[in-house]
């Protein structure tokens, strides 16, 4: 008993989440409700044509003709007619609640995952996450809009039939029904390995999704190192993976299905045996072992029809599994806090006090070893070291992308902790050295520092960030399409509109990783009087990598191993002998 257990209980937590998937049809649950209906009424008048017809052989084997026969044609052509209504309403009415509530399924999981903080998309790539979004909730769909809505229909049929079967023959019914049990026993012993292929399957397709994206993000880097075959080997690989579980599942399927045909068709033969004996011994009519036989064809097919359907089930349970565990991760609180966010305008002091700080994956490695600090409201702070020192990782805490194991950061005394996210990010902007744009027109990436500002505040934000000149010169202007990533302009094109977005959104602390460092003599002039503009009167904080840009810092932080190593002005530092800045500022001259 105890082995049995844990089977149990997934399944009961399969169900669980199946529960939860229909909280999405809450809000249209009378169309839904009224969809049932008329499933019932299609399961229902489907159930009387058997029934009509057994009768309809019986008039004629009395000899009844004329008009008996005639009513009971218009009640069969009734009968069809409303067969027809209630399907056309019936699926009508799945599908507009399926794609509402499938809809409101998609926003509710893109606006969880945007939630999400940093370490899970650390531990998260992006293909899987998109298949999670797309493939899982696209399974989800066929299951709302046919599948639940046929393994209902099959419920009734086969009930309905059997009850109808029952009351022309209490006889053969049970000798129909010998085989039920064992088909039944059999759909739960293949399902669970059906549910665990599907859901291998699953996870497979979003293996192939994630090499899909990654190299045509990366697509420039695949050319430059010629390693085409590389990643059409790697595809090929997971492809044939995915194939091979797919073969695997249709062969453990394709036997469940030859044994339920098996089973059914040989219960047919069995049971027009056993009728002709009936009708021999005049225990049944000719009528009601036709309605039998019919029966019998609609609810073997049915209880056929289960394996299709109860694997498709399967693999709704394995995507609401797969789905339900990214909505058990606790996401930030973030929201739409933009007018407090304004009324509780930092002055720009930052405090950092005993702060340390290990990521989840590497809980034995501190990157940020007992850091203490004082930003002064308005002065340049320059962050600098190898790499690897913990520059970043102090900027990221700033940002509060982490959590500090231990200690706290202030920003005008108040604990970051308590301030809400909106607005403890409301007063940042980030120019980093590796700039994303995103694939829309230089407007919409400008305007992505603050949403809804008028085409003039972007206008003079470009020019501010010494990107209008260029920006000008395009026949769109603003309008101009960067392309994927921005590919579309050159280094020092994304780093001033990445300027301009920046200063579109008036920051009171500004984070530089320091955006000139590949860029060429003429750019890296543009971009440094730029940055040197949109740096004066707020806290800067820079990730310093050529020294020769920070000279006029007010405070540098010299960084190693995670510990704050050296600090003071460049001439100060530049005194000591055996110092770490001393040395790299010689290693930079030097080359």
């Amino acid at each position: 008993m105890p082995a049995e257990t844990p089977s149990r209980k997934i399944t009961l937590d399969g169900l669980r989440k199946l529960y939860r998937i229909f909280g999405y049809i809450k809000p249209y649950r009378y169309q839904y409700a009224l969809g049932l209906l008329f499933l019932l009424g299609s399961s229902v008048t489907s159930l009387l044509f058997p029934k009509l017809l057994g009768e309809l052989v019986e008039l004629g084997n009395l000899g009844k003709l004329g008009e008996e026969i005639d009513r009971l044609a218009v009640i069969l052509i009734a009968v069809l007619l409303a067969q027809s209504l209630f399907s056309y309403f019936r699926i009508f009415l799945f599908v507009r609640v399926a794609e509402r509530a499938l809809a409101d399924l998609r926003r509710h999981t893109f606006n969880h995952l945007i939630r999400l903080p940093m370490k899970f998309f650390q531990q998260h790539r992006v293909g899987e996450l998109n298949s999670r979004i797309s493939s899982d909730i696209t399974l989800l769909q066929d299951a709302l809009t046919s599948t639940l809505a046929e393994f209902i229909r099959q419920v009734i049929i086969i009930a309905g039939g059997i009850v109808l079967m029952a009351i022309t023959s209490v006889k053969l019914t049970l000798f129909m029904l010998a085989i039920v049990p064992l088909v039944f026993i059999l759909v739960g012993f293949f399902g669970r390995y059906i549910r665990k292929l599907s859901k291998k399957a699953q996870a497979q397709v979003a293996d192939s999704n994630t090499i899909v994206e990654e190299t045509l993000q990366g697509v420039q880097s695949v050319k430059a190192f010629t390693n085409e075959s590389y990643e059409m080997n790697r595809y090929q690989k997971i492809t044939e993976e995915i194939a091979l579980t797919g073969i695997k599942n249709g062969v453990i399927r394709g036997a469940f299905s030859s044994f339920v045909i098996l089973g059914i068709f040989g219960t047919m033969v069995a049971v027009i045996w056993k009728g002709a004996a009936l009708l021999g011994a005049g225990e049944i009519s000719t009528g009601d072992l036709f309605s039998f036989v019919i029966y019998t064809v609609f609810i073997g097919g049915t209880i056929g029809g289960l394996a299709d359907v109860f694997a498709r089930v399967q693999k709704f349970i394995g995507a609401t599994e797969d789905l339900f565990d990214i909505f058990n991760e606790v996401p930030e609180a973030v929201g739409e806090e933009v007018e407090t966010a304004k009324s509780r305008a930092f002055n720009g002091q930052i405090r950092f006090e005993n702060v340390s700080f290990s990521y989840p994956s590497r809980t034995d490695f501190k990157v940020l070893d007992n850091i203490s600090l004082e930003v002064a409201p308005g002065s340049l702070v320059a962050l600098v070291g190898h790499s690897g020192a913990g520059k970043s990782t102090l900027v990221n805490l700033l940002l509060r992308l982490y959590e500090p194991v231990s200690g706290k950061i202030t920003f005008d005394g108040t604990d970051s902790a308590g301030i809400p996210l909106p607005v403890l990010r409301s007063q940042m902007a980030v120019v980093p050295q590796d700039i994303f744009l995103f694939g829309g027109t230089i407007r919409e990436n400008i305007a992505y520092g603050r949403i809804g500002a008028t085409p003039e505040m972007v206008e003079e934000a470009a020019k501010k960030a010494n990107a209008w000149d260029f920006i000008s010169k395009f026949p769109e202007g603003l309008d101009t399409l960067v392309g994927e990533r921005g590919t579309q302009l050159s280094g020092g094109q994304r780093q001033r509109i990445a300027i301009a977005r920046a200063v579109l959104k008036d920051p009171r602390i500004l984070i530089l990783d320091e955006a000139t460092s590949s860029l060429d003599s003429e750019n890296e002039k543009l971009v440094q009087d730029a940055l040197e503009k949109l740096m004066k009167g707020r806290t800067s904080v820079v990730i310093a990598h050529r020294l020769s840009t920070i000279r006029r810092a007010d405070l540098i932080l010299v960084m190693d191993n995670g510990k704050i190593a050296e600090y003071g002005k460049h001439e100060d530092l530049l005194k000591s002998d055996k110092g770490i800045y001393k040395s790299l500022s010689e290693l930079q001259m030097n080359l």
